[in-house]
């Protein structure tokens, strides 16, 4: 793999926008778009209160058990084929419609976010009863998903057009990786191109990168006693997770730029005068460039290894998930752009803006205007400083994906403002946007077998010849405890 195989991507995918002229589309798949979109907003009630129940439950990575099975049985009604706890994941399922080539497949995302929660409030109400939140929207994620992926195989039906179309459900995206072994399981060797999206504060189809990602629980073991009254017996697993987080800190100065490194301590004792004999810290590694990634974190692990022997403890670490960075497909972008344009945005009515204005209020000084959420943005390559596990199946599959409005402008992912939002019909809006546009896409590539051909014709040369897929986890089965607290695994 090119260290700058990303970043030549979004460069070259910038040339070719400026002189695309997209041909003209057949009349089936101006008819197909039509019937698509028709039967996303029959069925937009239907679709709001499923993602409506699945912000409810909030229920977090490998653990979402009710918000999969409410999508699946969905799914199951119209009579798709479910396939359930796929590739070693009780919360993972894939949903197939139809028969032959081509095979298009749509992701749904539907977990949580731990520690997080917030009311349907413009303004800061944790809710005390919930021990997580969508922070990250994944509940519209899911239910948008399933409505495009029905409404695709209602048109399909109706007009006998031939191909498959193949809904999959990941669990865990946020630091579970559940794509991840999808990919590895070769659940997506048949498949011709992918569709996602994502919840956002904008509309925007163009392509873009992502960090590549790898994570690792560190944890050290010492031995208790009495801190005051025979300190000398101990010895603190806390001091072990301190000095390795003061090691790299040092680090930071002597890595690339780009380069994130992110940790949170999930366990560091119970009482002051009690010498832990046990500590836990949770570690993200994040660059644009995979290889990169491996090497920083190895130097990581080896500060754990240090702080281990400087503080008489013993240490291991569980590698809990590991991403690519996302490999756009300029191909399939330029025609999800065209769609999206043509579904346009989110026009807030008058209690939409009202809970608008208040939660623009809550954000920085200089985040874009309310009105924005009805534009559709430029199309122009960006950068993204975020992470998916999206991105190992852009390698494998050419992958096409958007966001949309469905967070007031101005919002950060993973904030309680996202929550709110997307807890109301500012979210469902956008949700219905995302779906239609997805449907869209999915009908242009049923009915132009050259975009197909073009698509997957673009992922071969920018992978290159030699490129084979190596997950950056590993043989590791799923991490399906990711989210239990310490000592309940």
């Amino acid at each position: 793999m090119r260290k700058s195989l990303v970043q030549d991507t979004l460069i070259a995918a910038a040339a070719v926008a400026a002189a695309a002229v997209l041909p003209l589309l057949p009349a089936a798949a101006q008819d197909g778009r039509d019937a698509v979109v028709a039967h996303v907003e029959a069925g937009g009630e239907r679709y709001a209160a499923m993602a409506q129940q699945i912000w409810d439950w909030a229920e977090v990575g490998y653990q979402e058990t009710r918000s999969s099975a409410l999508l699946r049985d969905a799914l199951a009604e119209a009579g798709f084929e479910v396939d359930e706890g796929v590739a070693g994941m009780p919360t993972a399922f894939v949903a197939s419609w139809g028969a032959g080539s081509p095979v298009i497949g749509i992701l749904a995302e539907y977990d949580a976010l731990p520690g997080i929660t917030q009311d349907r409030a413009p303004e800061r109400a944790p809710r005390p009863d919930m021990g997580a939140g969508h922070a990250c929207g994944h509940h519209l994620f899911g239910a948008g998903s399933v409505a495009a992926a029905l409404a695709v195989k209602a048109w399909l039906e109706e007009s006998g057009t031939p191909g498959t179309v193949r809904l999959y459900g990941t669990p865990a995206e946020e630091g579970g990786a559940g794509k991840v072994y999808m990919v590895r399981g070769g659940l997506f060797e048949d498949v011709d191109a992918v569709l996602h999206w994502h919840p956002g504060n904008a509309n925007e189809a163009s392509p873009s990168s992502s960090l590549a990602n790898k994570s690792a629980k560190f944890r050290f073991h010492g031995v208790s006693a009495h801190a005051a009254g025979a300190p000398e017996q101990g010895r603190s697993a806390l001091d072990g997770v301190e000095a390795m987080n003061h090691m790299v800190n040092l680090l930071r100065e002597h890595v690339p730029q780009e380069t994130r490194i992110h940790y949170v301590i999930t366990a560091g004792g119970h009482a002051p005068n009690v010498i832990p004999d046990f500590a836990e810290v949770f570690y993200y590694v994040r660059n644009p460039d995979p290889e990169l990634v491996k090497s920083i974190f190895e130097r990581v692990a080896r500060a754990a290894e240090g702080a281990a022997m400087g503080t008489g403890t013993r240490m291991e670490y569980e590698v809990v998930h590991g991403l690519f960075a996302m490999l756009p497909n300029e191909t399939l972008q330029r025609r999800a752009q065209k769609n999206l344009e043509r579904v346009g945005g989110v026009v807030y009515d008058d209690a939409e803006r009202a809970f608008a204005e208040a939660i623009h209020a809550t954000l920085q000084e200089d985040s874009p205007p309310l009105e924005s959420a009805a534009e559709v943005q430029p199309y122009m390559p960006r950068a993204a400083g975020g992470s998916t596990d999206v991105a190992d199946v852009s390698w494998v599959v050419p992958t096409v994906g958007m966001s949309a409005a469905t967070w007031v402008p101005g919002t950060p992912a993973h904030s309680w403002q996202a929550i709110a939002a997307g807890g109301t019909s500012i979210g469902e809006k956008g949700m219905l946007v995302a779906a239609k546009t997805l449907a869209m896409t999915a009908v242009e590539l049923f009915t132009d077998p050259d975009l197909v051909a073009a698509a997957i014709a673009e992922r071969l040369e920018r992978v290159g010849p030699d490129f084979e897929y190596v997950s950056l986890v590993g043989d590791r089965d799923p991490p399906l405890d990711y989210r239990n607290p310490p000592g309940a695994r």
